[in-house]
């Protein structure tokens, strides 16, 4: 499949709100039930986001629907109390943070609809029956991208070259960690490299981990994609700053709140386009009928403040990748950078490249049965932004 490439702008546009497009029935409003495994300070960028789809298709909180939250804090333990108190509720439609809580949520209700735009092996975790029909009462966008977690640890050797020995942080009650785990083991098998795997089941264990891998004498560390962490990332990116330990993420807001490097998908854009869900279903749609999307971008970020803090030079490849320096883009692609280059899109904070984007033609953002899975060779995106 050809792509299409070209500049955009990291930066936000003016958006006209449109008026509702349905007229609001009397009686009790349409209730969504969204249940966070972080928090609610946490996820507070991806719920606004969501409203912001939602406001966008002319739905607006509090007058045409109504919201009951539910946060988990980083445990998931407590996903599937909360997924039963949302079901004692009768609310309309579910929207679930991670897949743990939609699997809380499938477990507690077959006939409540499930939205989940962060689904990660559902097909394995018994949710969907394929991507194109998903079937029963869950349906969402895929957070996962093959060949990522390999792709996190190729940025960590390009970052320092000769790394030997690389910290993994995993929270073993994460299914899905376990098996980034395994593949990033996998793709070291043949290196001269070391895994150094420390296991975070609760937030009271990231006190000591960064000191533990530091007597380690790690090179760097991977955080894989997981609720505790991304609740947790202030901590986190504090502690690898403190120690100067050079640290990749999988998700932007890790660096938006001090952190290195992350490459990955964009959980707002996920959050507002699960709006879109939401809003079929409460017009009457099928969730089972609402084919699962793929990824079709992927973001490298880098915090050249923090870069700075750790005392780490960022190599000239990565920054060309970062500024979308690694192909030409054709004649016709190109903008006047000085008049698009203003701000990032994900944290308004001054850019200081111009952003390059890959990304797949919009033909294939919904899944038929015939198209094959999005790898992260497929799709990438590139920012830098000072850390301010």
């Amino acid at each position: 499949m050809r792509r299409r490439e070209f500049i955009t702008l990291l930066g936000g546009a003016a958006v006209a709100w449109p008026r509702a497009a349905w007229a609001q029935q009397p009686g009790k409003l349409p209730t969504i039930g969204f249940l966070g495994a972080s928090s609610a300070a946490a996820a507070s960028r991806n719920v606004n986001a969501f409203l912001q789809g939602m406001h966008a298709l002319g739905y607006v909180n509090g007058r045409d629907f109504e919201i009951e939250y539910r946060w988990a804090e980083g445990y998931q333990e407590r996903l599937p109390m909360l997924a039963e108190e949302l079901v004692r509720l009768k609310v309309d439609v579910i929207l679930t943070g991670v897949v743990q809580a939609a699997v809380a949520s499938r477990d507690a209700t077959k006939t409540i609809p499930i939205v989940c735009p962060l689904l990660a092996d559902p097909i394995r975790w018994g949710l969907i029956k394929s991507d194109a029909r998903p079937g029963g009462n869950v349906t969402g966008l895929l957070i996962f991208v093959e060949g990522l977690p390999a792709k996190q640890l190729e940025l960590v050797l390009d970052l320092i070259p000769g790394a030997a020995r690389i910290g993994l942080l995993v929270n073993p009650n994460n299914v899905n960690n376990v098996s980034q785990r395994q593949e990033i083991e996998t793709a070291v098998a043949t290196m001269a490299v070391k895994i150094i795997s420390a296991d975070i089941p609760t937030p009271e264990g990231l006190d000591s981990i960064f000191p533990a891998l530091a007597r380690e004498r790690v090179d760097a560390v991977i955080v894989l994609r997981d609720a505790m962490f991304f609740a947790e990332r202030r901590r986190i990116a504090a502690s690898a700053v403190a120690l100067r330990l050079p640290v990749i993420y999988g998700i932007r807001e890790h660096v938006d709140d001090g952190g290195l490097i992350s490459y990955g998908i964009n959980l707002p854009k996920k959050l507002r386009r699960s709006a879109d869900y939401v809003v079929k279903i409460l017009k009457g749609a099928n969730p089972g009928d609402l084919p699962v999307e793929f990824p079709t971008r992927l973001e490298l970020i880098i915090n050249l403040k923090a870069a700075s803090m750790i005392g780490i030079t960022i190599p000239p490849t990565l920054i060309a990748r970062a500024a979308g320096g690694q192909a030409a883009a054709p004649p016709s692609s190109v903008m006047n950078s000085r008049r698009f280059m203003r701000r990032c899109h994900g944290c308004a904070r001054p850019v200081r490249s111009v952003c390059r984007t890959l990304s797949l033609p919009r033909r294939g953002r919904q899944v038929l049965g015939s198209q094959r899975r999005r790898s992260a060779d497929n799709v990438a995106f590139g920012a830098l932004h000072d850390g301010k």
